[in-house]
């Protein structure tokens, strides 16, 4: 589904965002060490590089008729765990009291291979996470929140070249044979959100030449943005009528 053209434009500047801050943080980094490594290494580690898109769904979410003061996205972003004591959401809406939705916004240039499991345990462990905590009472009298998974993948032979699986003891799952990186996310974000895991998920391309001119691609009909905003606004809209 395409997006209208404001929100298509929105969209496209936080595509920018990603891209230009990426580029601050390495310059940064580079000129204070001197060293190259170090400000490639700064330009994946750093903060601020998402931000972009939380202020655009926070902004759309305020649109929608949720009170500012609900959304939080700097501070005040710690929930209680189960298996820990708490963790840090990029995005929570906290209504009288009550947990409505947190948001996770990913990212990944490079180092396709290590930072894929890496982002595929976390994305796991923090919903598990979340929802024992639920199951525990820990976000009494709230009801069943709504949680969401936003990744931008860049765009490059590493993240779109097949990847053999190894298979020592046991054969993969057939839909991982010789499937990318890209693939791989793709999967699984889809299988996170069947599983209801999550209730939704955005899976967004972009390359590093495009990208700063704010071009993006989305692999999959079935996580696009327009979907994800349009299941967290509606729960927004509802929440706002409620309280009016």
């Amino acid at each position: 589904m395409k997006l209208n053209f404001q929100l298509e434009k929105r969209l496209r500047s936080a595509i920018k965002h990603f891209w230009s801050t990426r580029e601050v943080q390495a310059q940064k980094q580079g000129s204070a060490s001197g060293s190259k490594d170090a400000g490639a290494r700064s330009a994946v580690t750093g903060g601020a590089q998402m931000n972009g898109f939380i202020k655009l769904v926070r902004d759309l979410l305020c649109e929608s008729g949720l009170p500012r003061a609900h959304v939080y996205c700097e501070k005040c972003v710690e929930l209680p765990g189960w298996y820990r004591p708490e963790k840090k959401w990029d995005l929570l809406i906290v209504s009288d009291g009550k947990l409505l939705a947190g948001i996770e916004f990913k990212s990944q240039v490079g180092s396709f291979g290590n930072n894929y499991n890496n982002r595929t345990e976390e994305a796991i462990g923090s919903a598990a996470d979340i929802w024992a905590a639920y199951r525990e009472g820990a976000f009494k009298p709230s009801a069943r929140p709504w949680l969401g998974y936003l990744m931008l993948l860049e765009e490059a032979p590493g993240s779109l070249s097949p990847v053999r699986a190894r298979e020592p003891h046991f054969k993969v799952f057939p839909e991982f044979k010789e499937s990318s990186y890209a693939k791989r996310y793709e999967i699984l974000l889809t299988k996170l959100v069947r599983e209801r895991l999550y209730d939704s998920a955005c899976f967004l391309m972009s390359n590093a030449k495009d990208g700063p001119k704010g071009i993006y691609r989305e692999p999959a009909p079935e996580l696009n943005f327009q979907n994800f905003i349009a299941s967290l606004t509606a729960k927004a809209i509802a929440v706002a009528k409620t309280e009016n």
